[in-house]
């Protein structure tokens, strides 16, 4: 399946490793060079906000997706292409999925989870069939694909991780799926 629109889960902080916003304006640029939808959570602040400004300063398209409730706690981001405000975060992130071909997550925190878990969950369950990317930058990932894997062998799981996740150590192997 082509991918046309990218749904990127992050943190609506920076984190401590420059890294990770670094990597997050890679990606933005990267979604506009290969005219690439960005479909996020709506922020201004934090990776989220780095990926979004990304692909808008390489004139790409960015739908940004927030809860009424966030938008002073995440700053709803005011120079998207679209924004689209909705009640609750379940709205957030059915409107989310739905956008999408495929999702990336990249560091964050429990949201960020949260977001990853629901969609390899419907995944599992066949309500969708979207390819999910981990951008495991500078091994940010490693305890929870470690821990992924202990599911698996320990007979927990329906499928294979690696059936269900691609793990990106870099942006740049992302440009192969798009």
């Amino acid at each position: 399946m082509q991918i046309r629109s990218l749904a990127v889960f992050c943190g609506s902080k920076s984190g401590n490793d420059p890294l990770f916003e670094e990597q997050a304006r890679e990606l933005g640029h990267l979604l506009a060079a290969k005219h690439i939808r960005l479909i996020y959570g709506g922020g201004n602040k934090g990776i989220m906000g780095a990926v979004a400004n990304a692909v808008l300063e390489k004139k790409g398209i960015v739908t940004g997706i927030i809860p009424k409730a966030l938008t002073e706690w995440e700053h709803h981001h005011e120079g998207v292409t679209e924004l689209i405000i909705v009640d609750t975060m379940h709205a957030r992130k059915l409107l989310l999925y739905e956008k999408c071909d495929a999702a990336i997550i990249l560091p964050g925190g429990f949201g960020t989870l949260d977001e990853l878990f629901e969609m390899l969950t419907w995944n599992q369950l066949s309500i969708h069939d979207k390819k999910i990317f981990i951008l495991n930058t500078a091994g940010f990932y490693d305890h929870l694909i470690a821990h992924a894997k202990r599911m698996q062998a320990e007979n927990f799981l329906y499928d294979r991780i690696e059936d269900k996740i691609v793990i990106l150590s870099a942006v740049a192997q992302m440009a192969a799926y798009l």
